[in-house]
């Protein structure tokens, strides 16, 4: 049986990120996903935005993994924001009661600025996407 992949792209401008995960994120892979937000706060990243567009599955550990990192990031002060949930994965959140506290608006929906700190009226804005990604961590998570 082959290992789900989950390949996870990071883009940072000053103190915030937009990740972005494409594969599953299951009991093998939530570790790396762990390890990658976890990196976020230690290199002082404060607003973490993941897309979750090309996430194809998301079970109970990949939820506990988001739910863990959101914990963290706001007792660093800062903020942790899902996109764009596949159905599939918006209904794990919408079954558990958890999508209030990690779900941001769709991405087309917010602003591309990055550079700026963000006040009330621009929390929602999102790094802009025309920098190239580089995997941050790739392959079997084992």
């Amino acid at each position: 049986m082959s290992v789900p992949q989950l390949t996870i792209h990071r883009h940072d401008q000053r103190r915030r990120t937009l990740i972005t995960l494409a594969g599953e994120i299951g009991l093998e892979s939530a570790p790396l996903l762990r390890a990658a937000l976890a990196r976020c706060l230690s290199d002082g990243i404060r607003i973490i935005d993941v897309d979750l567009t090309p996430v194809t599955f998301c079970d109970c550990s990949g939820l506990n993994a988001f739910l863990y990192a959101a914990q963290r990031t706001r007792e660093a002060g800062g903020i942790l924001r899902l996109h764009n949930p596949a159905p599939s994965v918006g209904r794990l959140f919408e079954v558990t009661g958890c999508g209030f506290l990690l779900l941001g608006l769709p991405l087309w929906h917010l602003s591309p600025s990055l550079g700026k700190v963000p006040d009330t009226a621009t929390a929602g804005a999102l790094p802009h996407r025309s920098a190239p990604r580089v995997p941050v961590f790739s392959g079997d998570a084992w």
